[in-house]
């Protein structure tokens, strides 16, 4: 993100804010901003006297001041870094007062995860008004996971394939962490300049390159009945690997986006992408999809989705395997 990027910046060139207020649904720019801070504003020699971690589940507001007003020892600053600070919701807006006149020598990190504080009341406006930041970390969309993998890999002198970046994010999710320790460990056995494919993703990872929800997906939205068919036989024959829940809820999305594809009177790639918010690599699979399957035959199997994952959870239906449920599944779909 720009914005985490500019944050980092003007710390590395010295312009360090008195409070820094990180907060939203992705605590992955929220860890990555309070480690470069607790690791780069203070020298290593500084750290022992100055630097502070406080947890929200084992401190409070009036704590955290008064560790904020009290001067460094040594040195020029001292970093007071509140992590998991939301769980100091009820009080939050007492920090307002000390955002007011927050304490020249003192660089107070405020770690507010999964919540945000409302932007109308005093202590956002405090912060702002007074030159502190208040960063909001946001959910990424799907089709922009792929995008941040690939950016992030470019950085570190990898590349990746669309396919690979897709694998990863149909496996593990928009988790930035989970998708970032993953990548952590590709990189300590491949040198720098390589590129991940899908095959490095299933030695190293342990993701199967070609029985997966992304495969099993693209199989049955190009009607490719006998792919899709070994796909969910494999997935039969592994389910704590394969999870129903995972697949059906998968091609639920799949489908849904697919009847919003038919409600599209502009079929542009950049059209589609924009407004199915997927990477537009993966527009050439609803095109294929959109001929395959017509509006009314779509709209029927979003229907069946959401009857086989009720079933899959046991209702109207009792002690049905995960292999009867895949081949309902594909019966119904063909």
């Amino acid at each position: 993100m720009d914005e985490v990027k500019q944050i980092v910046n003007d710390i590395r060139n010295g312009a360090v804010k008195h409070i820094y207020f990180l907060m939203g649904e992705e605590p992955y720019f929220i860890d990555k901003i309070a480690e470069y801070i607790e690791k780069n504003v203070l020298t290593e020699e500084e750290r022992g006297f100055n630097q502070l971690v406080l947890y929200g589940k084992e401190t409070n507001v009036d704590a955290v001041i008064g560790s904020a007003k009290r001067y460094p020892m040594m040195s020029e600053k001292q970093v007071v870094i509140v992590k998991e600070a939301q769980h100091l919701s009820r009080t939050i807006e007492n920090f307002a007062k000390y955002a007011e006149s927050p304490q020249p020598s003192t660089v107070l990190v405020i770690c507010y995860k999964y919540k945000k504080i409302d932007k109308r009341k005093k202590l956002y406006k405090t912060i702002r008004d007074n030159g502190g930041v208040v960063f909001e970390s946001k959910k990424l969309y799907e089709n922009q996971v792929a995008e941040w993998i690939r950016k992030m890999l470019l950085g570190k002198r990898y590349s990746i394939t669309h396919k690979a970046s897709g694998l990863l994010v149909e496996f593990l999710g928009t988790d930035l962490s989970r998708i970032s320790n993953e990548l952590e460990k590709l990189r300590l056995v491949l040198p720098q300049k390589s590129e991940i494919t899908p095959a490095v993703i299933e030695k190293h990872i342990g993701i199967n390159k070609d029985y997966n929800n992304f495969e099993l997906k693209k199989a049955i939205g190009e009607k490719d009945l006998t792919k899709a068919t070994r796909i969910i036989n494999y997935f039969a024959q592994n389910p704590r690997d394969n999870p129903f829940v995972v697949t059906i809820t998968l091609l639920y999305n799949f489908f849904s986006q697919l009847l919003q594809y038919h409600g599209l009177q502009d079929h542009s790639p950049k059209n589609v992408a924009g407004t199915l918010r997927i990477n537009p690599y993966f527009v050439s699979e609803f095109q294929v999809a959109a001929r395959n399957y017509p509006m009314k035959k779509t709209s029927q199997i979003v229907s069946v989705l959401r009857e086989l994952d009720m079933k899959g959870k046991g209702v109207g239906a009792n002690n049905i395997s995960q292999s009867e449920l895949l081949k309902e599944l594909l019966a119904k779909l063909s």
